[in-house]
């Protein structure tokens, strides 16, 4: 499923992946990153907060973790816009800093049910990212 959304990712996107540890969230940007095609080794940026995947062709998926942050003003340190003008951007724990991510965005919720198990539940804000839904749903379930 991750790699579907990889595939759509253009720079300039925004996922946001919200849940509690242990509900997947580095798993599906595992997902997201060989879907988006780099070669390099996907890990969780919970302590360097952002981690840069590159593909042959340069461009740049971003890894931002939102976890350890303070609050939106130490977040505003990383310069989102940068990121998101030099790449695609996927953030987990997004709600620790809401108050300043742009309101157009690709959301995910994603909940533990059991150990080989999780619910997720994708939501559009902004047309731009209804059309990457309904792309998205097109690839996974199809017709």
């Amino acid at each position: 499923m991750g790699a579907r959304l990889g595939m759509l990712l253009q720079p300039g996107d925004l996922v946001c992946l919200s849940g509690d540890l242990g509900s997947g969230k580095t798993t599906l940007v595992q997902g997201i990153a060989q879907g988006w095609g780099t070669l390099d080794q996907v890990s969780s940026p919970t302590f360097v907060l952002v981690n840069a995947y590159r593909r042959p062709d340069g461009s740049t998926l971003h890894h931002m973790d939102s976890y350890r942050m303070r609050d939106a003003a130490e977040a505003e340190d990383l310069d989102l816009t940068f990121l998101l003008e030099t790449g695609a951007l996927v953030m987990e724990w997004p709600e620790r800093i809401s108050s300043i991510l742009p309101l157009d965005r690709f959301w995910v919720d994603m909940r533990w049910v059991a150990d080989e198990q999780r619910r997720m539940i994708f939501s559009a804000h902004g047309d731009y990212y209804l059309k990457m839904l309904a792309e998205f749903r097109q690839k996974v379930f199809g017709g």
